[in-house]
């Protein structure tokens, strides 16, 4: 038979070690060699020195397991000569297996959950709900007060909430004990699961109450106020704490998120807390400029339109677009114009474009130093 190597020296930590010194070591000898991080070939070799890591720890880490492991040796400790190893130790084992655990596979207990091991049945926490918001661009950016409609569960009346049908009870669940429930086996530990029969809820009911299925509640519907913050925006969510889906077993209920989608503006795009809006405005206005008005959503704001301003000028009005929740200052407005082309023009009009067209032309190209311009380099490409 192998002899069993020092449990100090597996762990790698002097004899004084400390009770912390030693669970730090433990805890990072098992992340190295867990199995679920050695596939392969080196699979069967982490597997023997992670169950040796164990062992080393299940002994260091009790103090009575300790002194007669460093009086003795493991003849001290030997299962076969003292009885086998009592319970002592497995609260401090259990509790660094169990950080370990949390560590590789990101685990975390449901609050408020207790096991077979708690004496009690497992409670959860009830499901988020999300409900989705309409929102026009001057409700979002003035904030309002809106009741909104959602699911709600009532106690069932029928059978006050037991779930089971009127004179009769539900029994405890033979399966888990009542306990919620039950110890899996997997390879060289185990795993604590709820109960397949029961679902976490310790009991069977073997008539359910007709009205309520045997759930104990009934779906209904509740009218919830909601307060919509000045400056939110498309895509944004407000959480109204408690009012998700009821938890389990008494467990507390989830939250419901609020999602708001904004309204497509016949005016304006948002951008974060800039606004943007297309203004037309006539040919004649462009070429000899003048002053024109523009929507804000305050109001109008009056911008001066300088002579021979072309499609794509931007102007910037600040301060005019929407101060966001996180804002501290409001953002701006940007007017893009658009210089619009006549239509449907009548025999007189068309003439009298022909005739300032031909003024323009012998005007040379002082008139349209854009239109020059691209001849030039028309020529250049052709040439």
């Amino acid at each position: 038979m192998a002899t069993k190597r020092d449990y100090y020296e597996t762990l790698g930590v002097p004899k004084n070690a400390s009770e912390e010194e030693i669970k730090k070591a433990y805890r990072k000898l098992a992340m190295k060699h867990h199995p679920d991080r050695n596939q392969g070939d080196a699979s069967k070799d982490a597997e023997a020195k992670f169950k040796e890591t164990k062992e080393a720890y299940e002994m260091l880490s009790d103090a009575q397991k300790r002194a007669a492991y460093d009086q003795h040796g493991h003849a001290g400790v030997d299962p076969n000569m003292r009885g086998g190893p009592g319970q002592e130790g497995f609260g401090g084992f259990a509790e660094a297996f169990g950080d370990i655990f949390g560590d590789i596979f990101g685990q975390q207990r449901a609050a408020g959950a207790r096991g077979a091991g708690g004496g009690g049945r497992q409670v959860f926490r009830g499901s988020d709900l999300s409900y989705a918001m309409e929102v026009t661009l001057e409700e979002a950016a003035n904030g309002k007060d809106a009741q909104i409609r959602i699911p709600s569960w009532d106690p069932c009346d029928t059978c006050n909430g037991s779930g089971a049908k009127p004179g009769t009870q539900a029994k405890t669940c033979a399966t888990c004990n009542g306990a919620g429930a039950v110890q899996m086996r997997q390879g060289f530990f185990s795993v604590q699961q709820t109960c397949p029969t029961c679902r976490g809820t310790g009991k069977i009911i073997p008539e359910p109450c007709t009205a309520c299925h045997g759930q104990g509640k009934v779906k209904k519907t509740k009218t919830l106020e909601v307060k919509i913050p000045a400056g939110i925006d498309d895509g944004m969510r407000i959480r109204s704490t408690g009012n998700g889906e009821p938890g389990t077993n008494g467990g507390p209920p989830g939250d419901l998120y609020i999602e708001i989608r904004l309204k497509k503006h016949d005016i304006f795009e948002r951008d974060g807390d800039d606004l943007h809006c297309a203004v037309p405005i006539s040919f004649s206005t462009a070429a000899l400029g003048g002053e024109i008005d523009v929507p804000t959503l305050a109001g109008k704001a009056a911008i001066d339109i300088p002579e021979g301003t072309q499609t794509g000028k931007q102007f910037r009005l600040r301060g005019k677009g929407v101060k966001g929740v996180r804002s501290s200052y409001p953002g701006d407005l940007y007017c893009h114009i658009t210089v619009e082309t006549p239509v449907k023009l009548t025999e007189h009009q068309r003439k009298l474009l022909k005739d300032f067209d031909e003024s323009l032309m012998k005007g040379g190209g002082k008139h349209s130093p854009s239109g020059v311009s691209w001849t030039d380099k028309l020529k250049n490409f052709f040439a």
